[in-house]
């Protein structure tokens, strides 16, 4: 982007938040003041108008994401909804450090370049014919990004498809208009962009690193449920969200390669190139293997934590029992007092969780040596805080808001109140059509906001409406999640949408046709993905 461009863009910005933010404030301030609602306490009146502020400012960015996240340490004990010190409390859930060890984790992946290795070789693994080119892309792409952020995956792997283009174009003559000296996407140009930022999107919803969004909406179903409710494990959204993302991947490889040819005559020079790029990295160094083994570690540990089971059938026991069982002979054995012995007898789900994982082999890396030196002969880490200091502290932000509105929704009651609202249109509908609107509904809205702030504002009314309906929470925000994931159609919905776009090689025309039709798609593929595989793995009733 030009520093003209950025300037474009930064007008464009002020303007819009000169009239927008006036606006917002007019809005709640006159909802503040209207009588409250049959049923509503005060103080939920009060934090539905800030919730109406925030929500307004999220969706519309009028100030960034971050400042917004922060209101509610100033607003809720101004305005009488809960203490400083409890909405302070409310910004941690154990899931923010989750997301927070595998982002350094992620981090150390790509401060020794083992991201652009694994890649390489998944492309050149699957072929370079047309299709099998997208292919290969898509699955790099799909497969990073389930430990990687999907912006990260789609800034790594667009240099490499751009190059693959190139060759393209130097044998394709028919890519330069001639007359006007525009060059014109040619037939692999499009679906190869597209794949890399659809991948992105969809492998991220597989695992509950791979994705801010996953995250968020666990913490908040932590938070907002009582303590006895049923947990939502790393092993559990893996077993059943990964083959619905996988599934879709496949539709969306599809619907673009359809009119593709199986072989094309530059196939041999885009093979070289590609070998080409793959030797130039030369052997996997020690920082990069070292790298792979501990974050092949950490991957197993998430997914093994908890017993893994598939209807009636266990797969494996988890490795949380053994430690605690572990721990408690170790106890007796060192004559420790019986509230030691106790620690992890009936309450250890809530001693060790997904976080304590993340944040253990994040530290790891500090400590553990890359086998390289510096300039003064001195052992580097695998991590240090210069890099580790990268870290999207804005998205961090974004979490502790939401996980305070969700406090403040659950404090003055007012999710109780919004699902009582929701419950009457809804109450003769099947479970199904109930996941279904709200996928469709969600989709389409995560086109024009950010998918974090979807969630944010959506998942507590979400879970109030589940209770209403007398469903379970997680019938409808494990899919709601999903479906925040799934926009396609325009370059606003998601950052590797805008990144693919800005190469000016995808007609806008084509990416909102295409992506209407995969946002559609998307609805039935999340509808019966939560009946045929949610519920049954997460023994929903």
């Amino acid at each position: 982007m030009t520093g003209v461009e950025q300037h474009d863009e930064t007008s464009s910005v002020a303007q819009c938040a000169a009239w927008v933010l006036p606006s917002l404030l007019a809005f709640s301030i006159l909802l503040l003041f209207l009588p409250t609602p049959v049923g509503m306490t005060p103080a939920a009146h009060r934090l539905l108008s800030i919730a109406v502020l925030m929500a307004g400012l999220w969706v519309t960015q009028a100030i960034p994401l971050a400042a917004t996240s922060l209101l509610p340490l100033a607003m809720f004990p101004l305005f009488g909804i809960q203490t400083a010190d409890e909405t302070s409390k409310a910004f941690v859930e154990d899931v923010l450090f989750l997301y927070i060890g595998g982002m350094i984790l992620a981090l150390g992946i790509e401060r020794w370049n083992l991201h652009r290795r694994i890649a390489l070789n998944i492309v050149s693994l699957v072929g370079v014919s047309p299709r099998k080119l997208v292919l290969g892309f898509g699955v790099a792409a799909f497969g990073l990004s389930m430990w990687i952020s999907n912006t990260a995956t789609t800034m790594l792997m667009l240099p490499i498809g751009l190059a693959m283009l190139k060759i393209l174009d130097d044998h394709d003559r028919e890519n330069m208009d001639a007359a006007a000296g525009v060059r014109r996407s040619g037939p692999l140009a499009v679906p190869l962009l597209l794949i890399l930022a659809y991948a992105s999107s969809l492998g991220g919803m597989a695992t509950l690193v791979g994705s801010p969004t996953n995250s968020v909406a666990v913490g908040l179903y932590r938070s907002e449920l009582p303590p006895d409710a049923p947990n939502v494990y790393f092993s559990q959204w893996f077993l059943c969200c990964a083959p619905i993302s996988l599934f879709y991947f496949g539709i969306v490889w599809y619907v673009l390669v359809r009119k593709l040819p199986s072989a094309s005559s530059s196939d041999q020079d885009l093979a070289a190139a590609l070998r080409q790029r793959l030797n130039s990295l030369g052997p996997m160094t020690k920082p990069e293997f070292r790298m792979l083994i501990l974050f092949s570690i950490a991957a197993v540990l998430w997914v093994t934590r908890e017993p893994m089971e598939l209807g009636k059938v266990k797969l494996f026991a988890g490795w949380y029992s053994f430690y605690a069982d572990t721990f408690v002979v170790l106890s007796d054995y060192l004559g420790a007092p019986a509230s030691a012995r106790q620690i992890f007898q009936g309450n250890g789900k809530a001693i060790i969780s997904d976080a304590t994982v993340a944040i253990a082999m994040a530290s790891l890396l500090f400590i553990l040596p890359s086998g390289t030196r510096d300039a003064r002969q001195r052992s580097l880490p695998l991590m240090d805080w210069k890099t580790a200091h990268r870290l999207p502290w804005d998205m961090i932000l974004l979490f502790g808001g939401g996980f305070a509105l969700a406090s403040g929704f659950k404090a003055t009651q007012l999710d109780k109140w919004l699902g009582a609202a929701m419950q009457s249109p809804l109450q003769d509908v099947p479970g199904w059509l109930v996941v279904a609107i709200l996928c469709l509904g969600l989709i389409m809205l995560t086109e024009l906001t950010s998918n974090v702030a979807t969630v944010n504002a959506v998942i507590p009314t979400v879970l109030a409406l589940a209770g209403s309906l007398h469903m379970d929470p997680r019938l409808l925000f494990v899919p709601a999640t999903l479906a925040c994931s799934c926009g396609f159609m325009l370059p606003v919905g998601t950052p590797p949408n805008a990144i693919v776009f800005s190469t000016g090689r995808i007609p806008a025309r084509e990416m909102v046709v295409q992506g209407l039709w995969l946002n559609l798609i998307g609805v039935p593929i999340l509808t019966a993905g939560t009946y045929l595989l949610i519920r049954p793995i997460m023994g929903i009733q």
